[in-house]
């Protein structure tokens, strides 16, 4: 009897252990955040992890995700693909995480991508601006939040046409995907291909130095330029722009930064990003001057939290947490092809208007807005010294993307098929 007795308390006690331990596994979901958290893009890898912390903690409040509490996993990726495609295996394959979001590099997102594309894990791009994320190497699972540089380009062409018919331009840009799809946008766009007219001098990345910088700037001041276009991001936008003032080279020429970001000005300064002009798909100001209320609610809960606004970078890491959650609770299901399924042509409204998730290539269409940034005086009149940018138009994401004979037109070019795989 004792023996029969123990046998079952012993069934009992491990079948509550099992219990348990299920609901352990099942109380939590992980997520990857393979981000810049130092490196040349540190600035804007800093403000997708507040974000990031402040959508989290806000979709644990709600309940979480299914009923699971979010746990990131982040990982560093130091703007080198070979560092993101080692943490992306390792994020999978030891931590097991359901999706991976991040970047800035785009040679990072779309190495990240690729990873997760193997083992069928969603892959979310926050800062990744080059044509290809979702043009030449797009992919089933890669969806992409930010606008791409050729609806950046689309927009800040419209204005150069305008307003410097006719000008020499000289492009100053980064040795990597992201510069070189840019500088080709702008260059179409703007109808400044010839090379032989319209200069263009490489940087290396991530590794350039001030030297690197100073050479460039050294051969646009012989060559003397109308419109200065510097493809260069994060902290080596900052270096550049630096050294372009303290040459003198804003008196004579217009500098233009086609991909620009809060983070980015700051780096610079007021006085040495006075009269820049660039694009973006969103900044603090825009939800204020447009009118979205949760656009507005998020800079004013991000403000108190960090003591300062949020930049793009932030706006999509926290957009595309809260646009995961809602996929996969229309799915009901954290398995990829049906989340897939649940993004695939749907709308959703957050921070600004109205976007897309396109079904044929993933990309988030989306206003771009074209900035100016403001006088010195002025950004050092708001209490963050951070009122940087003049809004001076915007353009409908349908009118600034590539369509999808482009698009297919594209991939062809490429060998690749004109539907994801």
């Amino acid at each position: 009897m004792k023996s029969k007795t123990g046998f079952i308390m012993l069934i009992t006690v491990f079948s509550l252990l099992l219990v348990a331990a299920g609901s352990a596994l099942g109380d939590t979901v992980k997520i990857g955040l393979n981000y810049p958290k130092t490196g040349p893009y540190e600035v804007q890898g800093l403000d997708q992890w507040r974000a990031t912390e402040m959508a989290v903690e806000e979709i644990n409040a709600a309940g979480g995700i299914l009923g699971q509490q979010v746990e990131i996993v982040w990982r560093d990726t130091q703007s080198k693909p070979d560092v993101a495609t080692a943490n992306a295996t390792e994020l999978i394959d030891q931590h097991g995480v359901k999706m991976i979001f991040g970047g800035s590099s785009s040679a990072v997102a779309i190495a990240t991508a690729k990873v997760c594309h193997s083992r069928n894990i969603p892959f979310f791009g926050t800062l990744t601006y080059s044509t290809e994320t979702t043009g030449t190497e797009a992919l089933k699972t890669t969806f992409r939040e930010c606008y791409d540089s050729w609806m950046a380009a689309k927009a800040i062409s419209d204005y150069l046409k305008n307003n410097f018919p006719n000008k020499k331009y000289l492009y100053i840009t980064a040795d990597y995907t992201w510069g070189w799809t840019t500088e080709a946008a702008v260059r179409e766009l703007t109808g400044t291909q010839d090379e032989s007219v319209h200069k263009s001098i490489k940087t290396p990345f991530p590794t350039a130095t001030v030297e690197d910088f100073k050479k460039a700037l050294s051969f646009a001041k012989v060559v003397k330029p109308d419109v200065l276009v510097l493809v260069e991001f994060g902290r080596d936008m900052e270096t550049a722009i630096r050294n372009a003032t303290a040459m003198g080279m804003k008196q004579d020429m217009q500098i233009v930064v086609p991909n620009l970001t809060l983070g980015m000005a700051e780096g610079g300064g007021p006085k040495v990003m006075e009269g820049v002009i660039g694009a973006l798909p969103w900044s603090w100001q825009i939800p204020y001057k447009y009118d979205y209320p949760r656009g507005k609610e998020f800079v004013e809960k991000f403000s108190t939290k960090y003591n300062r606004y949020p930049c793009t970078s932030g706006a999509s890491a926290y957009t595309i947490m809260w646009e995961y959650k809602a996929a996969v609770e229309r799915a009901n299901s954290f398995e990829t092809p049906q989340v897939i399924a649940a993004l695939e042509g749907h709308e959703y409204t957050l921070l600004k208007d109205k976007q897309m998730w396109r079904d044929f290539d993933h990309q988030s269409v989306q206003t771009v807005y074209l900035v100016k940034c403001k006088p010195e005086a002025a950004v050092l009149k708001d209490k963050y010294k951070l009122d940087y940018f003049e809004i001076l138009g915007s353009m409908a994401g349908e009118q600034a993307a590539v369509t999808f004979a482009e698009w297919k037109a594209i991939r062809l070019s490429a060998k690749k098929l004109a539907e994801l795989e």
